[in-house]
């Protein structure tokens, strides 16, 4: 069951359990420079990125975000646009009367470095909260003004020094960062917000999260949560961890939006995104194939065969394909596949519908064919683009 939330507006893309969970990644360039900028964000919308985050490192990029939206909005794309802001207020409070959304870090948002360690009374404490209150109230004020929203970002690796000598370096410290904003958000009444909890370990960054949703259903609050693995790396061990991280919540029915952050040219973010929302059932973008790893009872090539059913097949988004070695577990283990290819004996194969057999003993040597015969014939084949 997916963790029930309000509902967020940034922009035109509603994010929360009532809507699907969104895709976003975030530009690598130069923000000043408008060209390759807005290039960058047309390859993750064009990719199925639903929104674009950019950092904002200062106030003249901040100011600077008005024109590359102006850009993207005459080549026709409207999607929401997202500041990434560290460090300095002004910056957030800028950004958030130009760009549907603000992310900030509680980490570095309010606290300074602190210089020795330091041990805080609870009267003491409350007047470090006070004095957040105090830096924080300009933003929400702005954000309500333009309809911005906020995403709280609590990162194990900035978590503030305040916090550290109070909670240590650990999720809970992560979690208590976000919630002192989180209730300062609850007094003013302002709900747009989204929060985050991220680490560059799989387990920490779940850990966290789960632990947010714990501590935000104790206080009634129904925030919805972005997901992702920060500095997950490149390539397969980027996926690796971040299918892990993002997906082991995902199926807890946690999350609403998520990045997946690789390496790697950002458009490549998305695909990968997809490919974790697929995995957990979430959004169906592509072909899938169920197929077993093989063994002695497997009487053809399946490996051959499976990447010739890929071959003819990839196109059909949504389709679930099964090809099964033979009948011991095939038809069981397929049985969340749309069509099976289930070897029968010695070249003969038995062609599924769900989990009916409707085409039995085909000889192997046109059992391809014939599979995309009877795809065709239950109206889900598509011409090849």
């Amino acid at each position: 069951m997916r963790r029930k939330t309000h509902t967020v507006n940034i922009g035109e893309v509603s994010i929360g359990s009532d809507f699907p969970v969104r895709l976003q990644s975030m530009t690598n360039t130069n923000t000043m420079d408008t060209e390759a900028t807005v290039a960058q964000s047309i390859r993750i919308i064009e990719a199925g990125g639903e929104l674009v985050r950019i950092a904002t490192a200062s106030i003249r990029e901040a100011n600077h975000l008005a024109v590359i939206k102006k850009e993207l909005h005459r080549k026709g794309y409207n999607n929401p646009l997202i500041a990434d802001v560290h460090f300095n207020p002004k910056i957030a409070e800028t950004a958030a009367r130009i760009v549907e959304k603000v992310r900030i870090n509680p980490g570095n948002y309010a606290d300074k470095k602190l210089s020795v360690s330091k041990t805080y009374s609870d009267s003491e404490y409350s007047g470090e909260m006070e004095r957040i209150r105090e830096r924080i109230l300009p933003l929400i004020n702005v954000c309500k003004q333009y309809g911005a929203v906020i995403r709280i970002g609590s990162n194990h690796g900035s978590v503030s020094d305040r916090i550290v000598y109070r909670y240590g370096n650990t999720p809970l410290g992560m979690v208590e960062s976000a919630m002192e904003f989180l209730r300062i958000f609850e007094a003013e009444n302002f709900n747009q917000a989204i929060l985050s909890m991220k680490a560059s370990n799989p387990r920490l960054a779940i850990e966290a999260t789960r632990l947010l949703v714990q501590r935000m259903t104790n206080e009634n609050m129904f925030y919805p949560i972005h997901l992702g693995v920060t500095e997950a790396g490149e390539g397969e061990d980027g996926r690796i961890k971040s299918a892990v991280g993002i997906g082991a919540l995902l199926i807890d029915g946690i999350g609403d939006t998520i990045r997946v952050s690789l390496t790697e040219p950002p458009e490549n973010e998305i695909a990968a995104a997809l490919n974790i929302l697929q995995a957990c059932r979430l959004r169906m973008s592509k072909a899938e194939y169920i197929s077993c790893p093989s063994c002695g009872r497997t009487q053809f090539d399946i490996q051959k065969t499976a990447a010739r059913i890929r071959e003819k097949t990839s196109h059909l988004a949504g389709i679930k394909i099964g090809i099964m070695g033979c009948i011991v577990n095939g038809p069981g283990e397929m049985a969340d596949a749309d069509y099976g290819y289930v070897g029968s004996g010695k070249g003969k194969i038995t062609l599924y519908r769900k989990r009916e057999p409707v085409k039995k003993n085909v000889p192997e040597k046109n059992a391809v064919e014939e599979l995309i015969k009877l795809i065709n014939e239950c109206g889900d084949w598509k011409p090849c683009k």
